[in-house]
């Protein structure tokens, strides 16, 4: 996406990542000025590298988004960052994001490596991003995990947890124990979520009805309410911009 205000660019993790990253990217603000978004949950959490025309260099971590929220991007920010998958959290990076639902949490100096200067390129910060990330990949994963993260994405969320459950032989109780323990909430929560997030593309084409196994138009109106702030009808008209994660173009 490029307009006069705001550039971005997005990639497709490498195939030792896919299990654990779902896109790595970058935004700027080209202008001077702020630019106010609206945040939509996503399903995803993030590491952020930033910096802007008033803000030094540093690494965010951006737990689960489970709401809409008001946002400003400085003038002269620049932002790479590489989207994950739930599983990350255990295989990847070994720490929660439990307490980081709808906040952030600044990350240590020197963060993987990164630096101010890595973002300067985005071909390179992702060749330098994926080496970083390919050598921390614990092995053993536990498949009945690795299963049900494969249904959930799958299936945008539309599966049942009662059904999720027997197709991994994990109990719903120990599974939302485990999501509610590594990444703060219950699995239908996020199953929700990812239902959403579906969503948006048929709305982006002007279409104003379930497709996600909602269980009718009230109901599909009012969980998209719930996870944007307005009706379907004005997320598709999306004025000035503002919802940032439904203007990003699809992974090349």
């Amino acid at each position: 996406m490029e307009n006069d205000a705001i550039e971005y660019n997005i990639a497709e993790p490498a195939a030792a990542l896919s299990d654990f990253v779902e896109s790595i990217w970058m935004l700027k603000n080209k202008r001077p000025d702020e630019k106010e978004i609206t945040l939509l949950p996503d399903g995803r959490f993030d590491i952020i590298f930033s910096y802007a025309k008033n803000e030094p260099f540093h690494a965010t971590l951006k737990g689960l988004e489970t709401k809409s929220g008001q946002a400003f991007i400085p003038g002269g920010t620049v932002m790479f960052a590489v989207s994950f998958k739930l599983l990350a959290i255990e295989y990847l990076l070994n720490f929660t994001v439990a307490s980081a639902i709808n906040d952030g949490q600044h990350l240590p100096t020197g963060f993987w490596g990164i630096t101010m200067s890595d973002l300067s390129d985005f071909e390179i910060f992702c060749q330098k991003i994926t080496a970083a990330m390919t050598s921390l990949i614990k092995p053993a994963i536990d498949n009945r995990k690795k299963e049900l993260f494969n249904l959930i994405y799958a299936t945008n969320g539309s599966m049942p947890v009662n059904e999720l459950s027997e197709r991994v032989f994990w109990s719903s109780r120990q599974i939302n124990r485990y999501f509610n323990q590594q990444f703060g909430i219950p699995l239908k929560s996020y199953c929700n979520i990812l239902r959403f997030r579906a969503s948006l593309e048929q709305i982006k084409e002007g279409k104003f009805f379930p497709e996600q196994d909602f269980a009718d138009q009230n109901h599909f109106i009012k969980e998209i309410k719930k996870f944007s702030g307005v009706v379907p009808k004005e997320l598709h008209k999306n004025q000035n911009g503002r919802f940032i994660l439904f203007s990003t173009p699809t992974k090349k």
